[in-house]
């Protein structure tokens, strides 16, 4: 470990079985950690398979009892799931790899350069994934091979999850632990009610309708989590709710023809038989169709970056689920992404930690 005190070497020999007192201290550093899911390392079934294992082998994410689930994780879930998932993966996969670490990556890029601008060299800003590469063990100890003094994480989760933000606060624990100077440490658990943040969302929604017009509905949709764990006392339903108001509210005060009854808020992405929060995104859709809503626009405000999640599922599968219902336009709106706009919420976030440097 570097540590930030160093000592200079002395070149007696008569002295060298003493500690000497001649120390330098170089200057604190800072360093911002954003992290998000991940992704396979390429879109095939081998390296689908190894990601998907780290992922639901988490115990934040599934929470099964353990014996019980490793049997269904490899007996089942390993031998089939990976094959089906590359395909997916393969659909939405880039020149440069797979698009939640690309974008991820245009986000560390662009924060760095504000936050660069704002506090100096003395602060860096990376970026990590909490499945698969680059892992926050290996970026927390780059940043220790910098000397780095203060550190400050931001999970790209703008609502608080277990499986999520609090999996991210494990794995940087886990790597803390094994550290003998340990940094001061500022962990931001949830942004989902920042106003620039909703700005930016609303931002997003309204150059949509100005160049789609006003759909019959607007669809929230928020990835889901299993209903359990919110009567266990997981707080992410209510954020997702908070959010959802915050942006309603800001939509319906810029007067673009959206009403009240136009919004919508569900949750995607659910696994298993478990009983997942609702109402379900694909079984809602059609519903509206089959209502007459036929002009549809869906956003996801729980999605930083997008991801197979929103560029496959909310793109190509919901869209199937709408149109063959009877529904006739369907657009999704993409995530924040590296949008300028977005970029200036992240930092904002930081900025109050930054001051106290």
């Amino acid at each position: 470990m570097k540590s930030r005190f160093s000592a200079k070497k002395n070149s007696s020999k008569k002295n060298s079985s003493k500690q000497s007192s001649d120390y330098s201290h170089s200057a604190p550093k800072v360093g911002v950690l954003l992290t998000n899911l991940g992704s396979p390392a390429v879109p095939t079934t081998t390296a689908v398979r190894n990601y998907l294992r780290e992922f639901l082998s988490d115990p934040r994410v599934v929470e099964i009892p353990r014996v019980i689930w490793m049997l269904i994780l490899h007996g089942i879930v390993l031998r089939f799931r990976p094959k089906k998932s590359a395909k997916l993966y393969q659909s939405v996969w880039t020149e440069q790899g797979a698009p939640l670490l690309v974008i991820s990556q245009a986000q560390q890029q662009k924060v760095a350069a504000q936050i660069k601008q704002q506090f100096g060299e003395d602060v860096i800003v990376d970026v990590a994934m909490r499945y698969g590469d680059p892992s926050i063990s290996s970026v927390l100890q780059e940043f220790q091979q910098q000397g780095v003094d203060q550190l400050v994480v931001l999970p790209l989760y703008p609502q608080y999850a277990g499986p999520t933000t609090a999996s991210t606060f494990d794995a940087v624990s886990k790597e803390l632990q094994q550290w003998r100077y340990v940094p001061s440490l500022h962990f931001i658990n949830s942004y989902h009610n920042n106003p620039l943040y909703i700005k930016a969302l609303a931002n997003s929604v309204s150059e949509h309708l100005s160049e789609h017009g006003i759909p019959d509905k607007l669809v929230l949709s928020y990835h889901g989590m299993p209903e359990l764990f919110y009567q266990w006392g997981d707080p992410y339903f209510d954020f997702c709710q908070i959010t959802t108001d915050l942006l309603k509210k800001e939509l319906l005060a810029r007067s673009l023809g959206l009403t009240d009854e136009t919004f919508v808020m569900t949750f995607q992405s659910r696994f298993g038989k478990a009983k997942w929060l609702q109402p379900y995104t694909d079984e809602t859709l059609a519903t509206l169709a089959k209502e007459g809503n036929k002009h549809l626009a869906i956003i996801s405000p729980a999605f930083s970056a997008d991801c197979l999640e929103t560029l496959e599922e909310l793109e190509c599968e919901n869209r199937e689920v709408f149109i063959q219902a009877g529904g006739e336009q369907y657009y999704y709106i993409a995530a924040l992404n590296d949008r300028d706009d977005h970029i200036s919420a992240l930092v904002n976030i930081l900025t109050p930690l930054m001051n106290k440097k």
